[in-house]
């Protein structure tokens, strides 16, 4: 059997995962503080037939190998963490990271999961939570009756509380750094989980140890552009239709020698 069958056989799944990768940054362009991604390929083993410097009689060395490469396959998805456009909301639980870092969150498990989707709310018992409802950690509890809330750049959250005048201070949000945020893992619902591959996290003040600062009334939008991902879903389905060829090829070729007579 030909080796093209098998050999182009890969490339078209490997194309047929980048189309998925591609498909979930569009299906996403909405989505608040997503971050793209990129499928990322690897070619497979070769047959060598001739190593490079072989000896060609006497002292001659042949200059060049003869290999035959086996295909391709899908090797990772890359995290890009470009920030995305920030969108004014005028809402006051709203808050954007102009910078690098992380909300934190505390999940039912009592594991903490990060964003940067910083579309808070307010929950019966004036608990700052995520669309899904999990707080905010450290936990900041927004006073019943409470008026004029600033989140200020630095995360200091402050509100006038009923019957008084001046603004108290009612928490503080701070920012997880990890020294690589391409090794997180996503988990949906705009959260991440840390792993192995992103270290360990380092909490920090807004603007401080590297961290962003934060904007109120504000929210961070998807950094997918969607012109290129066009363009690479185009380059994908050509690729997907050459590499359908070559196996169109191959059978074409089998089927003439099958068909030889003495």
């Amino acid at each position: 059997m030909m080796r093209a069958l098998s050999t182009a056989g890969t490339g078209m799944v490997a194309q047929q995962m980048n189309l998925d990768v591609i498909a979930n940054n569009l299906a996403n362009v909405n989505t608040n503080a997503f971050k793209v991604q990129r499928a990322e390929f690897q070619d497979l083993m070769y047959q060598t037939y001739r190593a490079s410097g072989a000896a060609n009689g006497g002292e001659a060395t042949l200059p060049s190998a003869a290999q035959i490469g086996l295909g391709s396959r899908f090797a990772s998805s890359t995290t890009s963490f470009t920030y995305g456009t920030i969108q004014a909301t005028g809402n006051p639980y709203d808050v954007a990271i102009s910078g690098d870092g992380f909300f934190q969150v505390e999940l039912p498990d009592g594991t903490t999961a990060y964003t940067r989707d910083g579309a808070f709310k307010t929950d019966a018992n004036g608990l700052l939570v995520t669309s899904d409802g999990y707080a905010v950690t450290p936990q900041i509890t927004v006073p019943t009756g409470a008026t004029a809330i600033t989140i200020a750049p630095n995360g200091t959250v402050t509100a006038v509380l009923a019957g008084t005048n001046d603004p108290a201070q009612v928490g503080t949000i701070n920012l997880a750094i990890f020294p690589n945020p391409a090794g997180l893992t996503r988990i949906g619902q705009n959260l991440f989980r840390s792993g192995g591959g992103s270290g360990d996290p380092v909490t920090a003040v807004p603007g401080e140890q590297g961290a962003g600062t934060l904007q109120q009334r504000f929210i961070e939008g998807s950094n997918v552009q969607v012109v290129e991902e066009m363009v690479r879903m185009i380059s994908a389905q050509r690729a997907y239709e050459i590499n359908s060829k070559a196996i169109q090829t191959a059978d074409e070729m089998l089927g003439i020698l099958n068909s030889l007579k003495r």
